[in-house]
């Protein structure tokens, strides 16, 4: 897992986050980070991010 360290992670990278919706099935939503919303240097299950679409989740992958 890549998204599991705030410092890694920018305003304006496409990740590839987990939805809460969808953390059953790991279901993958890619899209463009607007905002940082974990506050810690590192979490366990990827930091919580929000994106350019509205979205909200954890990352899972950094993409770019």
């Amino acid at each position: 897992m890549q998204g599991n360290q705030r410092v890694k992670i920018k305003p304006g990278m496409r990740v590839a986050i987990v939805l809460k919706a969808d953390q059953q099935s790991s279901k993958l939503t890619e899209g463009v980070v607007k905002d940082i919303l974990t506050n810690s240097p590192t979490h366990p299950h990827g930091i919580k991010v929000r994106l350019m679409s509205g979205q909200v989740g954890r990352v899972k992958e950094i993409r770019g």
